[in-house]
């Protein structure tokens, strides 16, 4: 097989981890977007580089146009074409409809919808060129249902799923695949959802019905898959990665430990 070069935006963080985890392979190479200077970056690399993989780390402005196009110039030099682009972003500021800040909102789109229109301009140009790839958006389920606490997060990741299929739509035609993640409450990423408003993260964790919550290594396994030529049919998908949360509906039914039960010490 020949190698792949593998983009994954906002690469730090739990989900960045868990990303550069399951793609960090031999046979791939990783190009990372990151806020960090590239020497926080040594020790943590190491591995996937003695393991084979050469990684570029990049400064870029995602909602930069221009830098884009000159970073990816760099990483074709350096690297090769990029074949896959993982979309990761998750900027989750607590505000309602009627008292939202025009600068949260802002902040809020630039970083989630924005950044993912122009990688996907981006980096699909030069995918179409070489006739393949994969682009991946690593979204949430509040691309449909709405957080009640969290508009603008909400609201940019309704355009960020409809961003992924219009791409699937117009990069298909070019042996492009474009799919999007809803994933649900993952460990430790709830923070900002909770408020008076909507008590849908009220208790959250036992509204999945196997009492268990996803993690970020379970967004990154379904990112690879979708990346995989096992997933070649697979295009346009809004697939969801909740444990079923979004079907609760009955709290008097949920599997919550009662007094005296073990799961309680």
């Amino acid at each position: 097989m020949s190698r792949k070069v593998v983009f994954i935006t906002d690469a730090d963080g739990a989900s960045g981890d868990a990303l550069i985890a399951r793609f960090g392979e031999p046979d791939t190479d990783l190009l990372l977007a990151s806020r960090q200077e590239n020497k926080a970056w040594e020790q943590r690399l190491a591995p996937f580089r003695s393991a084979g993989s050469q990684v570029l780390v990049v400064q870029v402005d995602l909602c930069s146009g221009r830098e884009l196009a000159a970073m990816l110039d760099q990483a074709e030099r350096e690297l090769g074409a990029v074949d896959v682009m993982i979309h990761n972003a998750h900027l989750v500021r607590p505000a309602l409809v009627e008292s939202c800040e025009e600068e949260t909102f802002t902040e809020t789109m630039n970083a989630l919808a924005k950044s993912a229109f122009l990688c996907t301009q981006a980096v699909g140009k030069r995918m179409a060129a070489k006739g393949r790839g994969s682009i991946v958006f690593a979204g949430s389920i509040h691309s449909e249902k709405p957080a009640g606490s969290a508009f603008p997060f909400s609201a940019a990741q309704g355009a960020v799923k409809m961003l992924a299929r219009e791409a699937a739509l117009f990069l298909g035609r070019h042996g492009i695949r474009v799919n999007y993640i809803e994933s649900g409450p993952l460990d430790g990423s709830e923070a900002g959802f909770g408020g008076e408003l909507s008590g849908v993260y009220d208790s959250y964790n036992y509204k999945v019905p196997a009492e268990r919550l996803g993690s970020s290594r379970d967004m990154a396994e379904l990112a690879y898959f979708l990346s995989k030529d096992g997933a070649g049919f697979v295009n346009g998908a809004d697939i969801r990665l909740d444990g079923g949360f979004v079907l609760h509906y009955m709290d008097h039914r949920m599997k919550k430990p009662t007094e005296g039960d073990t799961r309680l010490s």
